[in-house]
């Protein structure tokens, strides 16, 4: 890992980042609000699923609020990296190993409940149709919120241990 992080400490984008001190913050900054944006449209698909809300079809809320949570992974993806070559410390961060396989599973569990909202009501009218896209939109909506919350990982950690 040491040889990792010194390999990544010395790619351009690790020097600029260290050189241009503004551009850390603003990546920080651009990753906390593509989370956000990837827990409010889960949240608004959750509501819908559980029926809370009423006002479109599955399908049209899919329509809506998918397209939100793929480019926010895009933003994501792109500025996590990012961050992790600027402070390759974050390496050693025991949370992100969890952050990150919590990911993979939070975007393949996403990837089904997109799947499943847009066949959208004849799924639900399915036997368990419902059930199911309830159970994977509470499965979504939970990994997401645990991922928000590693994203703090060393807190979290400092606090528990």
């Amino acid at each position: 890992m040491a040889d990792l992080a010194q390999w990544l400490n010395g790619l351009p984008l690790g020097v600029m980042m260290r050189r241009l001190h503004w551009l850390f913050p603003l990546l920080q900054t651009l990753h906390i609000l593509a989370t956000g944006l990837v827990m409010s449209a889960a949240i608004m698909i959750s509501l819908r699923l559980w029926r809370v809300s009423k006002t479109q079809g599955i399908a049209a809320r899919a329509h809506r609020y998918l397209p939100w949570i793929w480019w926010s992974l895009v933003v994501l993806t792109l500025t996590g990296a990012a961050l992790i070559v600027g402070n390759p410390r974050t390496l050693r961060d025991p949370a992100l190993p969890a952050k990150l396989w919590m990911t993979a599973a939070a975007t393949a569990v996403t990837v089904v409940l997109a799947l499943m909202m847009w066949r959208g009501d004849r799924f639900e009218k399915r036997a368990g149709g419902r059930l199911a896209m309830s159970i994977a939109a509470a499965a979504t909506l939970m990994l997401w919120l645990g991922i928000t919350f590693l994203g703090r990982g060393r807190w979290i950690f400092n606090f528990i241990g």
